[in-house]
Formats: C-alpha cells, structure tokens, sequence
C-alpha cells in the first residue's frame, strides 16, 4: 500500500493542525504516525487499529494528539492541538506489521511508510 500524507505546515506554539494519511488502497492494518526531528531518531507518536475503535499514543502528545481513521476514505488523520516547539519534525504514517504487538512502538514493527510531511512549531 502507498501512502501519502498532506496537512503539515508551520504554526505557532500553542496552535493547531491536522495531518491526513491517504492510503492508496483499503488496508485493514492497524495504522500509525512517526515523527523525526532533525538530527534525532524517528519516533513513534500514536496509533489506531484496523476498525479505528482502539488507540495509543507516546506519552508527549497525550491529551494533546488524537489519531482516527476513516474507512471509506481509506485516509488516517492526526489532529494535533496545544503545539510545541518540540512537536517539530517531519511526521510519517506508516502502517502497522500484522501479528505484531498491539502497543508496540518500535520501527521495526512498521512498514509501508509515506513521504512525511513537515510540522514546524514556532516558538
């Protein structure tokens, strides 16, 4: 599956934005959005399972951050509120590796990563 993410930009501190994941194709994986700030490793920052009922989220965005998905569109979302110069990064989506653990937050149980799509946060 190609994935295509679109909605970042460059915000004030204390703003908001929504990043949106087109999947090119109907995917039934659990999806997820990474984020990697410059010179730092790509980290993992909240996920939502197949039906879109179930989620979990880094510790950081928390009550800040809601991910969501809608079916027909095949498209996942990233609301981000409450924004801080240290949410900026180039933020991927990436789908989740079937059979893998449900909280997971390591690469490695990801794959099918889009192109990112830039957030800067202004302080």
């Amino acid at each position: 599956v190609q994935l295509q993410a679109s909605g970042g930009g460059l915000v004030q501190a204390g703003g908001s934005l929504k990043l949106a994941c087109a999947a090119s194709r109907r995917t039934s994986n659990a999806m997820a959005w990474f984020r990697q700030a410059p010179g730092k490793e790509r980290e993992f920052v909240a996920a939502v399972s197949g039906s879109g009922g179930d989620t979990y989220y880094t510790d950081s965005v928390k009550g800040r951050f809601t991910i969501s998905r809608d079916k027909a569109k095949n498209t996942v979302y990233l609301e981000m509120n409450s924004l801080k110069p240290e949410d900026t990064a180039v933020y991927y989506c990436t789908t989740k590796t079937r059979g893998t653990t449900w909280g997971t937050t390591a690469r490695e149980d990801f794959g099918s990563w889009g192109q990112g799509t830039q957030v800067t946060v202004s302080s």
